[in-house]
């Protein structure tokens, strides 16, 4: 999209579809893991990525596939009641687990492993790394596989700031994503930066989300750092 464009606020709803999952040689062997719980040792699997790296994504990728439930750690209480009647479970950044959810997390892994049923943890840091208290709970999670989304490449920068774009609903220039994947730093959390500072500027200061406006905030950090 060309021309003075303006961008506006609208509502974020992250497109979560298979559709709009891309995959490149930076995380074709996480998504090919990933969707394949058959192949996983002991019926476990810890994603593992940085903020942005699409974690989420692939993991609801994985619960559209097998009907899994979806529980977010960091709101756990330690009060739920096991999910016997789920066919997989998610565990969404299990490295934010509360101390309280912790016996929780383990009974949910011992009745998942025990049944056979998958169990699809997702985190910033390998579970070697977690601050998790409960000796059995840690012997049992650092046992799990564990496979890594990297860094993204050229091809998935580029599909990523475009995401970002668009669900957000913003219009821009033609120019604006070749010229960020060749001058910005190479990773999800910056590409998740750059979208939100180029909307703040240029709702801001009623301007069109460009090449131009992109080497204008390039050119403020490289001043600043």
């Amino acid at each position: 999209m060309t021309g003075e464009q303006l961008s506006f606020h609208w509502p974020r709803e992250a497109e979560l579809d298979e559709q709009s999952y891309f995959v490149s040689e930076a995380n074709d062997h996480a998504w090919r893991v990933t969707v394949a719980p058959e192949t996983w040792p002991a019926h476990k699997l810890v994603l593992v990525g940085p903020e942005g790296a699409g974690k989420t994504h692939l993991a609801r990728l994985f619960a559209d596939r097998t009907g899994a439930l979806i529980l977010d750690a960091p709101a756990l209480t330690g009060d739920e009641a096991l999910p016997d009647d789920a066919p997989a479970v998610v565990l969404e950044d299990a490295d934010r687990l509360p101390a309280q959810a912790e016996e929780f997390v383990f009974h949910l892994h011992n009745s998942l492993h025990r049944t056979g049923r998958p169990f699809l943890s997702t985190a910033c840091t390998p579970p070697t790394s977690w601050p998790t208290a409960l000796p059995d709970l840690v012997s049992r999670m650092t046992a799990a596989s564990v496979v890594r989304i990297g860094n993204p490449d050229d091809d998935l920068l580029e599909a990523v700031l475009l995401k970002l774009l668009v669900d957000r609903h913003l219009k821009f220039e033609d120019a604006l994503i070749p010229y960020l994947v060749t001058h910005m730093n190479r990773s999800f959390a910056d590409a998740s930066r750059m979208v939100a500072m180029l909307e703040r500027r240029a709702v801001d200061e009623r301007r069109a989300i460009s090449r131009r406006l992109a080497r204008e905030i390039l050119d403020s950090e490289a001043e600043t750092s």
